[in-house]
């Protein structure tokens, strides 16, 4: 049987400092058979860095959408690109890219439909340099999301993602928001069609060339996360439904 294609996407955004050594790891992994990496306006050099890389796909934004709009240009673009399994790792290297063998492997396997590198499980957070209110933070909306999601992952916002190509042509994703929010609509939305969600443990860094929001915004993403948990729970009531739930849910999908 042959090896399905693999398939990396790199939201980018004044990433230069990091865009060339997070794109060197990921292609010695030896798994990779081609990135993509979609420039959201950056003000830096990120777009000639990209340009510069062997194996790699560039697209430019001619304007600012925002993390979720990056999102949906990388999965439209992979799929596109044929891929079977698809990869979003962070350019600025918070996230290792060691792990993504061992999440292909998971899907490859059809141990799973979406792996998740998780910075809580094995205690990485903390270590790593998360700052106590994100982590703490982190915790109380994991847990508010698993009460009102049934599900019981460990957290729903770590920016470390593989997913199978029948997913993402299941999922519509593009209902989602351009914003940071876009990360936790597109778990809800997994998780109401039935797709199996494994995690694995991920060390993680915080420094100054990593992404990150500031406190205000990270308060209005806090409210949007218990909104999409609850927008989850009155659409499985029957009570409402929206644009990222549009059908009827299923426990286990048949495309996948």
């Amino acid at each position: 049987m042959s090896k399905p294609k693999v398939v990396v996407v790199m939201p980018a955004y004044n990433a230069a400092q990091t865009l060339l050594r997070t794109h060197e790891e990921v292609m010695a992994t030896g798994v990779v058979d081609h990135v993509i990496v979609v420039d959201d306006a950056s003000r830096d050099e990120t777009l000639a860095v990209a340009r510069s890389l062997p194996a790699t796909t560039v697209h430019a934004h001619v304007r600012n959408l925002g993390y979720g709009g990056n999102q949906k240009s990388c999965y439209r673009l992979a799929l596109a690109e044929g891929a079977e399994i698809v990869i979003m790792v962070h350019p600025d290297y918070q996230y290792t890219p060691l792990l993504i063998p061992a999440m292909a492997a998971l899907i490859e396997a059809g141990l799973a439909h979406c792996v998740l590198g998780s910075r809580i499980l094995g205690g990485y957070a903390l270590a790593g340099g998360m700052p106590r209110w994100r982590y703490y933070s982190n915790r109380a909306l994991t847990l508010a999301e698993n009460l009102l999601t049934g599900a019981k992952l460990s957290e729903y916002h770590t920016g470390y993602r593989a997913f199978s190509a029948a997913l993402l042509r299941r999922v519509p994703f593009g209902e989602n928001s351009d914003d940071f929010i876009f990360d936790n609509q597109m778990l809800a939305q997994i998780l109401w069609y039935g797709y199996r969600i494994s995690e694995i443990s991920c060390p993680t860094r915080y420094a100054t060339d990593a992404s990150s929001i500031n406190f205000r915004r990270s308060v209005r993403y806090g409210f949007g996360c218990l909104g999409v948990g609850l927008a989850y729970r009155l659409a499985r009531w029957g009570l409402a439904r929206s644009r990222m739930f549009p059908d009827v849910a299923t426990e286990h999908p048949a495309d996948a």
